[in-house]
């Protein structure tokens, strides 16, 4: 054992005659190559050596206490002492989850666009975060969202091709089920499998798997979170020394009743109109002229719930995010309404469906009015 020992090892630590902690070569090294018997002689004629040229005070006081009663206390010492630090190395303190992404590299991005639009445009800070949202939706989410609407219309406009091939399939399994002797359920397991081949195969044929549907959220969600991180350490300085001299532009960068965009919005004018246009986006969504499935009620029982709790949340962070976040969600309304206009999903090319209105905004403020306003 202390053979492979001394094969591992190559340096150790040693205390110097003032206590002061030195790098010592190890003896050990020169028993690479040796045999066991001739190692093990190397070793104890250094240990003892290495003991000896010790000061007498420092040994004798050593003595006294009982530490150096053996040759290899300089070994054992030096194990202490290292674990001693490694001990203090694992105690030391480390940055939390948020912390570190506060502080990582998308987020000093958006922090660096952001300061680098407004020195730019040299608007105040209230309007450069409100145009700088607006264009980043318009080249990002805009986009995106004329694409997701795309996939969903060839994907609902399959629906009726669906049907067809589910009824003849559900025929050819049934006369196979008779000839072949399958039960209900070995029956309805060939069904589904088959039929979910088939949907697959009408998917690729018209390239329009519904996951390319949700590649809006995938960039608008992380692009959301990236933004108002960045405005929080902006506000707070809680970055680098160079947010310092953006958080003294945001105190006074305001505008209205939120002149102090570091401080929360003591009205609630801001997070309570936050809540209205969430609440307003998610209610459009639910007034669709096609039923909605039970996984997208749901989600929209889901979405007002968040948007119920994003009021109270919006409350306690500073004005420049809580700007922001009723921003984007008035851009993202105005987009809803807008993809709802024949003219522009028929300039954007998305493929007419069943469920197209050639009237739509009359349809939504009429639907609007008979869901919250009945007559009686």
């Amino acid at each position: 054992m202390l053979c492979c020992r001394a094969l591992k090892l190559a340096k150790t630590l040693a205390l110097s005659h003032g206590g002061v902690c030195v790098l010592k070569r190890c003896p050990w090294e020169r028993t690479q190559g040796l045999s066991c018997s001739t190692a093990h002689g190397i070793i104890r004629k250094d240990r003892g050596t290495d003991c000896n040229r010790r000061s007498p005070s420092l040994l004798a006081a050593a003595e006294g206490n009982g530490v150096f009663r053996s040759p290899s206390v300089c070994h054992r010492r030096t194990l202490s002492l290292a674990s001693g630090l490694s001990a203090a190395a694992v105690s030391a303190p480390h940055l939390g989850w948020y912390e570190s992404f506060a502080d990582s590299a998308p987020v000093h991005l958006t922090q660096d666009l952001l300061t680098n639009v407004q020195q730019a445009t040299g608007l105040p800070w209230w309007a450069s975060i409100i145009c700088t949202t607006v264009a980043l939706r318009a080249s990002v989410t805009l986009p995106l969202a004329v694409y997701q609407m795309y996939i969903i219309a060839k994907v609902e406009n399959l629906q009726l091709e669906i049907a067809e091939f589910a009824k003849q399939l559900r025929y050819e399994v049934s006369v196979r089920a008779k000839q072949v002797g399958w039960s209900e359920k070995v029956a309805r397991f060939h069904f589904r499998k088959n039929l979910r081949r088939i949907i697959s195969e009408l998917y690729v044929r018209d390239n329009c798997h519904p996951f390319k549907a949700s590649l809006l959220i995938w960039v608008q969600l992380p692009l959301w979170i990236f933004i108002s991180i960045a405005l929080r350490n902006l506000s707070l300085a809680a970055s680098d020394p160079a947010a310092v001299l953006a958080v003294q532009d945001l105190a006074i960068g305001g505008v209205l009743w939120f002149p102090d965009l570091t401080l929360p919005d003591s009205t609630w004018i801001l997070p309570i109109s936050l809540g209205f246009i969430n609440l307003l986006i998610v209610e459009i969504f639910a007034l669709r002229r096609i039923e909605l499935s039970k996984f997208q009620k749901y989600v929209t029982y889901v979405m007002r719930g968040l948007s119920v709790l994003m009021v109270p949340i919006a409350s306690t962070v500073p004005s420049s995010m809580a700007l922001y976040w009723l921003t984007s969600s008035c851009v993202g309304l105005g987009q809803n309404l807008l993809l709802r206009s024949p003219n522009l999903r028929t300039l954007c090319r998305i493929p007419k469906m069943k469920s197209d209105s050639d009237t739509p905004f009359r349809d939504l403020s009429a639907g609007f009015v008979a869901k919250y306003f009945p007559r009686k």
